[in-house]
């Protein structure tokens, strides 16, 4: 028996509980990973709420840990007991151990500890393939990154701006706007106060911005359609704010020929090679020094309900971790 976070029900942050669960031992080509830290994303309200429907009920929340392998299933040939590793798999995250497939574990360099790996698997493989492979980042490019402050976005920030970019953000107060630049924001909009497409017409002399990177979604997709030159990208990748409703694709012709996309990391790491290629691409960029992994909060694991309650308000910064 373990100790996890279990949805009977989906609601709100108050439908999370705490309590035993009994574990199968790993089955062919599954590891049994002891948790050292567990990551906290807005992708796990959407399965806590409903908005993303879970396979079954009652299931474990949590995308993203890191920790050492307790035991191996059938054919895994890749880990062996005491590894350090790190995971990306949905659901099953948010407790003390868990059995996850080896094709979604990659092996954790000494140099990266358990709580900054458990805080970059969803959000720094997202950022991979959002600068590397959704829209291919150059230098010179002008990128918008809708919540600068967040754990991704701190990512993207770092990351675009080691690329070459020139980094817009997003931010709603002016602590969250200096956090953004002190991680490689060059300029940031408080959006609770400013017209994002206005300042970012303004900031970029009327050229626009070749890609937005935008998380938010309700709430921010006509303003980012709005901040695009001709033939720009749209990565919409997230709904903080509720799903994107349908619109008239001619809006995308008006606009400039614009592209939209709504990628996942699912997407991208369905090839094992892939999401080794990606993992390799994010630690390097993490031990090289170009992209810190700011955890900015931690709470233990039966406190995952605050957890949910902070994040939900805005109430967080960077990454925030659940510590078994």
């Amino acid at each position: 028996m373990v100790k996890a976070i279990r949805v009977h029900q989906t609601g709100g942050p108050e439908v999370l509980t705490y309590e035993d669960v009994t574990l199968p031992a790993p089955g062919p080509g599954e590891l049994l990973v002891k948790n050292r830290a567990i990551g906290l994303n807005f992708i796990d309200t959407y399965f806590r709420s409903g908005l993303y429907a879970a396979p079954k009920l009652p299931c474990v929340l949590g995308n993203e840990s890191a920790g050492e392998v307790l035991a191996v299933g059938p054919n895994v040939t890749e880990f062996k007991p005491g590894d350090r590793v790190a995971c990306v798999a949905t659901l099953g995250a948010y407790a003390e151990e868990r059995v996850v497939a080896a094709a979604s574990t990659v092996a954790l360099p000494a140099a990266i500890s358990f709580e900054a790996a458990a805080s970059m698997m969803l959000k720094g493989l997202t950022a991979e393939y959002l600068l590397h492979r959704t829209y291919k980042v150059k230098p010179g490019d002008t990128i918008l990154v809708h919540a600068a402050a967040g754990g991704t976005g701190l990512i993207l920030c770092q990351w675009g701006k080691a690329l070459g970019a020139n980094v817009i953000g997003t931010a709603g107060s002016k602590d969250k706007a200096e956090l953004a630049k002190a991680h490689g924001a060059d300029e940031v909009i408080l959006y609770r106060d400013e017209n994002v497409a206005a300042r970012v017409k303004d900031i970029t002399g009327g050229k626009l911005c070749d890609v937005v990177y935008d998380g938010v979604g309700k709430d921010t997709f006509m303003a980012s359609l709005d901040s695009l030159k001709p033939f720009g990208v749209l990565a919409s990748f997230g709904n903080a704010s509720g799903a994107v409703e349908a619109f008239n694709l001619g809006i995308l012709a008006t606009k400039g020929s614009l592209y939209v996309t709504r990628p996942t990391l699912n997407s991208h790491t369905a090839k094992r090679e892939t999401m080794v290629e990606m993992a390799k691409n994010l630690f390097g960029a993490v031990t090289s020094g170009k992209v810190v992994i700011p955890v900015n909060a931690t709470f233990p694991l039966k406190d995952a309900a605050e957890a949910h309650r902070t994040l939900e308000s805005r109430g967080t910064t960077g990454s925030t971790v659940l510590i078994p």
